[in-house]
């Protein structure tokens, strides 16, 4: 089950993201509102958590794009602002539930598991793109008849890609999502893996590559058939 996390304050992303991911969650972590517009629309989520206080765009005004776009997944607001006509901006804005910060991680967990219920808790166990599927259970990429086994940070970086499977991804992004925004991680670490991965494409023979643009990022490229 997949949550967009959007969460300015980034040593509280990085606690509720790995609450989430301890309960089986997959979790994509944003910092403003501009990308919160672009994942929100991009991608499909069962839940999405978003903060109000955003540089970019505020919460509200994202809570009005994503709706206005069409995306109707169920919505909690996370913010400090507890006031009664805050929330209900939140709620008359297309928000299904608010809480307000500090929380309860039990609370929130609670909140979630009910949000995501009336989703009908699609489970998405495989993420398909082109001739490759990732099983986001085992963490093993298929191609045709052929697998392998992804190692974590593999599993993370290649998620990432999949998901975004038309996106250029920027190194910082890559180190976000997968590092964290407070590790030590640099640009090599995320060329390491890309290497990683592309070795793995190889031996599955698939038609999909990692394509580096100069100084923007990667992006999946296709081989024509």
């Amino acid at each position: 089950m997949n949550i967009l996390l959007v969460e300015d304050e980034v040593a509280l992303s990085n606690a509720v993201k790995k609450i989430l991911e301890q309960r089986g969650f997959f979790v994509d972590a944003v910092y403003d509102g501009q990308d919160a517009v672009d994942y929100a629309t991009g991608m499909d989520y069962n839940l999405i958590i978003l903060d109000v206080m955003l540089p970019k765009m505020d919460g509200f005004e994202v809570l009005r794009t994503v709706r206005a776009a069409g995306v109707h997944t169920p919505i909690l607001m996370l913010t400090a602002r507890s006031t009664v006509p805050d929330k209900v901006t939140g709620l008359n804005g297309g928000a299904d539930d608010y809480m307000t910060k500090p929380f309860d991680t039990e609370e929130l967990l609670a909140r979630v598991g009910a949000l995501t219920r009336r989703t009908g808790e699609v489970i998405v166990n495989d993420v398909r793109y082109e001739d490759l599927v990732l099983d986001v259970q085992s963490a093993v990429l298929r191609c045709g008849a052929e697998s392998v086994q992804l190692s974590r940070k593999e599993f993370e970086v290649m998620k990432t890609f999949l998901y975004n499977p038309t996106m250029t991804i920027t190194k910082d992004a890559l180190i976000s999502n997968v590092w964290g925004m407070e590790s030590e991680a640099t640009d090599n670490n995320v060329e390491v893996y890309i290497s990683f991965l592309r070795k793995k494409l190889k031996y599955l023979k698939s038609r999909v590559g990692i394509r580096n643009l100069q100084k923007i990022g990667y992006r999946l490229e296709v081989e024509p058939c």
